[in-house]
């Protein structure tokens, strides 16, 4: 009942009125035995929430592929259980369930967006890559905050998950004055919070050696392809995203940081390791099973995952 998005889906569908500031009760101050009667609340809300059949989901989303916004919303209502289920295994990592829940549906209604029936997918097997990404990332800016005061971390949070929210419906990473829009709040101090994260900068940041020329123009392409090249690498980057979520967690989370996938630093090998506590060989092992699982799949399809993985 806290999770902006899903509130104001559900809230169309079942006429309840729930919160509407975008604001969890975490983020208000709420005393801990609130907080875990608010989340025994939600999870019993959504408890009657079954997954549907595959037939009423392929329904669903032919209406929503339709311009059906009801049908969105109720594909997002009846996969609420399985961002719980997701979200339980990433306990214990610096964030409260409600967090990781909230996390976990925005993930959810970004893969609810991007759905495809057409490719012979589940929305459950599709969304969970999705879910488990959000989850992920938000756990890591949270990690590399830990250090900051406690009402520094809170507005931080806020600014990321409201940058996250924003690129998942644009697709493209929001500006500062777009969070600060977002939120309400100053350009001034969402620029002054999202440079406490060590590994945000802002593509409108001035440079040090040039306060006049912003990081944007400093790293400009200047040999753009051709429309229809972009057009083309956008679609083969969309197959790529399908074929990951199809990878056990291991396999994807290894994909995703030796190529930069999903937001993600390219990390070394050694990286990795460290990140997942396994040696370096072995990570060497998961990538090549990961890659030649990518290419059986993509050879189903009819595509050179070379093209992508290049």
């Amino acid at each position: 009942m806290m999770m902006r998005g899903v509130v104001e889906a559900w809230a169309e569908v079942e006429g309840q009125d729930f919160l509407s500031d975008g604001h969890s009760r975490m983020d208000a101050g709420v005393a801990f035995e609130d907080l875990v009667d608010i989340t025994q609340i939600y999870l019993k809300d959504i408890g009657s929430c079954k997954l549907l059949s595959a037939a009423n989901e392929q329904a669903l989303a032919l209406r929503m592929a339709e311009g059906d916004s009801n049908a969105q919303a109720l594909l997002v209502k009846h996969n609420l259980r399985l961002v719980v289920s997701i979200a339980k295994h990433y306990l214990n990592r610096g964030l409260p369930l409600l967090d990781l829940i909230e996390e976990g549906n925005m993930g959810l209604m970004h893969a609810v967006e991007k759905f495809d029936v057409s490719r012979g997918f589940r929305l459950s097997t599709y969304a969970t890559c999705w879910i488990r990404q959000n989850i992920e990332r938000a756990i890591m800016n949270q990690s590399r905050t830990v250090r900051l005061p406690v009402h520094v971390v809170k507005e931080l949070n806020a600014c990321l998950r409201a940058a996250r929210e924003l690129e998942s419906h644009s697709g493209i990473e929001p500006s500062m004055e777009e969070i600060a829009w977002h939120l309400g709040k100053p350009v001034a101090d969402v620029r002054r919070l999202m440079e406490q994260n060590p590994r945000m900068m802002s593509l409108d940041a001035p440079l040090d050696r040039d306060p006049g020329l912003s990081v944007g123009e400093a790293i400009a392409d200047t040999e753009q392809a051709e429309p229809d090249e972009a057009l083309n690498n956008a679609e083969l980057m969309s197959y790529l995203q399908e074929w990951l979520a199809l990878l056990p967690s291991k396999q994807r989370l290894v994909v995703e940081h030796r190529y930069g996938l999903n937001g993600n630093e390219i990390s070394t090998l050694e990286e990795v390791a460290r990140m997942l506590g396994l040696a370096r060989e072995r990570v060497r092992q998961i990538q090549i099973e990961s890659l030649a699982r990518l290419k059986q799949i993509a050879s189903m399809q009819g595509i050179e995952a070379d093209a992508v993985l290049s």
